[in-house]
């Protein structure tokens, strides 16, 4: 099964966050925006759980003690970089607290999974087919001015991914 452990953001973050994707920018790319039901930062992608390691991937993850903090919006930006731009996405600050996080899963799940290699603090929020003119698409995703607004992490949660034509169908399996 196809899963991954994150955590899910706030109504009015997810709000923000569907207002940065700029429509504007059909004239100049072709852009796969992410859903904002879909909206959530990845801690860990699991892309071929089994189904006889789930118990034990759920009875590890249970033993994660996660010391509530917050986290506000960051900067918008674009991987891998500026000029090839594949995805875009937006940062969360401080980073500290979510690599701490992130590597207590690691940790834990080190006997299953292999640990991340470079793992990067931040939400998708599309993923670019093409660009016509990348300035000026890099231009118009900047434009859009947003609150930096703060939330509380105070859990996270191992999900399952179903793919369809729609899009990816996220399902909650537990709340650690």
């Amino acid at each position: 099964m196809r899963a991954f452990i994150g955590f899910d953001l706030p109504e009015n973050v997810r709000n923000i966050l569907l207002s940065l994707q700029n429509k504007q920018v059909s004239k100049v790319a072709k852009v796969k925006w992410v859903a904002k039901k879909n909206f959530h930062l990845c801690l860990k992608f699991l892309p071929n759980l089994l189904e006889k390691d789930l118990e034990k991937v759920k009875d590890l993850l249970s033993q994660i003690k996660v010391k509530p903090f917050e986290v506000k919006l960051g900067d918008v930006g674009f991987f891998p970089n500026e000029i090839n731009i594949n995805v875009v996405w937006i940062g969360l600050e401080p980073e500290i607290k979510i690599m701490e996080l992130q590597q207590d899963v690691d940790d834990n799940l080190r006997e299953l999974f292999k640990p991340e290699e470079r793992f990067a603090v931040h939400v998708t929020l599309g993923r670019v087919k093409y660009a016509k003119d990348v300035e000026l698409f890099r231009n118009l995703i900047l434009s859009k001015d947003y609150d930096h607004v703060k939330f509380k992490v105070d859990s996270f949660k191992l999900y399952k991914t179903d793919l369809n034509k729609e899009g990816p169908r996220y399902t909650v399996v537990e709340k650690f």
